[in-house]
């Protein structure tokens, strides 16, 4: 065969990639979920060199010290420890018996409320519980779309849970939450709301949320949705006063100018437009132009999507990635809510089949968050965020190429 020749057979093997068909599918995450367990095992057992430290200043579940630090001093009456860089060291000193590397707190006063019951619990079997409890809602949400065993495997396979897991960060939770909430919108508004309001813990996460619940005249999950918000800043408010918002405030300046603006080591996992340009040595005016267009875009695609009522596989699909590319803040472990669109788009099959590139699409989607840390830090390139571009420009033509009335057959029917 000529070169031009093996050049159209490679296009056309992406284009429409026959042998990426369900048994090959399972079979890969199968073997993915093997040897993802089997490395995290490995890792976590280095974590205990130093006392709860793997001897290099890395806790034992690594930021899952964040998250249960400030559930602990919130029940203890130490709020005001979680916002002090400092006191938040000091009490990290003592928990894990060795010195750690600095930790911030970056979350409101909201989630140590949420994570209550997570303070009463001891470190370690505090971090089994938040991360198998995180992938059983992760898990829970998909089911609302695909069959349960599917829905479980499909949580198991996401390589952003694994990325999230070494992390011991949140990511299950958020998808749980964002892409769970999506799933029974059009079942369940009221609850859809509720899960949307309990996501402002990571407000960065929902930015484009109200645009797209208002352009879809979803009335009464946005309703439900502010209303939990105002009762969730209500209760930290009582029950930890103002003076610690204010502090959460000061502590969230601060971040924005040493993470975000300065990098502290931090830029190679976030698939935003804002990091790689600042990864590539653009200005930071310059950079959070580039990201406000990209944001923008993001915002008027959603929007059109959500007003025009186009499938709602499509229409949320576009909310979620137009949701990851608006924020300047995210990071690898977010990506495991693109695992629901794939759910959605497999929902529709066999009646709507896959668009030429759509496979593509979706693998690139599930994959490159695997990849965005070691390619973001040793190549400067962030692969994740061109599978997000390519991602979104798929979804938009799927919504305005094919745009059809909603689908009624029950989640589970794949």
């Amino acid at each position: 065969m000529t070169a031009p020749g093996r050049a159209r057979g490679l296009v056309d093997g992406l284009r429409h990639p026959v042998w990426l068909h369900r048994r090959r599918v399972v079979a890969y995450a199968v073997i993915w979920i093997t040897v993802a367990l089997a490395a995290y095992l490995a890792d976590l057992s280095r974590q205990t060199v130093d006392g709860l430290t793997d001897g290099n200043g890395r806790p034992f579940g690594d930021d899952f010290v964040n998250f249960w630090s400030a559930a602990h001093l919130a029940l203890e009456g130490r709020v005001s420890a979680i916002y002090d860089l400092a006191g938040f060291h000091r009490f990290h000193i003592g928990l894990l018996g060795a010195e750690p590397k600095w930790y911030h707190y970056s979350y409101p006063p909201t989630l140590p409320l949420l994570l209550a019951p997570l303070g009463l619990l001891p470190y370690v079997p505090g971090l089994f519980v938040w991360l198998l409890g995180g992938a059983a809602g992760f898990a829970a949400g998909l089911a609302a779309v695909l069959p349960r065993r599917r829905a479980i495997l499909a949580a198991a396979a996401t390589p952003a849970l694994f990325v999230s897991f070494c992390g011991g960060q949140n990511g299950p939770l958020t998808a749980a939450l964002l892409g769970g909430g999506l799933s029974i919108l059009a079942r369940r508004p009221a609850l859809a709301g509720i899960l949307f309001g309990l996501l402002s813990f990571k407000p960065q996460l929902g930015l484009l949320l109200p645009l797209a619940l208002l352009a879809g005249r979803e009335w009464r999950a946005f309703a439900w949705a502010a209303a939990t918000v105002v009762a969730l800043v209500a209760a930290s408010v009582l029950a930890y006063g103002p003076e610690t918002w204010l502090a959460y405030a000061d502590q969230a300046r601060l971040l924005r100018n040493v993470v975000l603006e300065r990098d502290e080591g931090f830029w190679f996992r976030m698939p935003s437009t804002f990091a790689t340009a600042r990864m590539w040595g653009i200005d930071t005016v310059m950079a959070y132009g580039l990201q406000a267009a990209v944001g923008l875009t993001a915002a008027a695609c959603v929007v059109v999507a959500w007003w025009t009522g186009c499938r709602p596989a499509t229409k949320y699909s576009i909310l979620v990635i137009g949701s990851l590319l608006a924020t300047p803040y995210a990071a690898d472990y977010d990506l495991t809510v693109l695992t629901f669109v794939l759910a959605w788009r497999l929902a529709e099959l066999p009646e709507r089949p896959f668009a030429p590139w759509e496979k593509l699409s979706l693998a690139l989607l599930l994959l490159t968050p695997l990849l965005a840390a070691p390619m973001g830090k040793y190549l400067h390139l962030q692969p994740a965020l061109f599978a997000l571009y390519f991602g979104l420009w798929m979804q938009v033509r799927l919504a305005f190429g094919a745009r059809t009335r909603p689908l009624t057959r029950a989640p589970g029917t794949v």
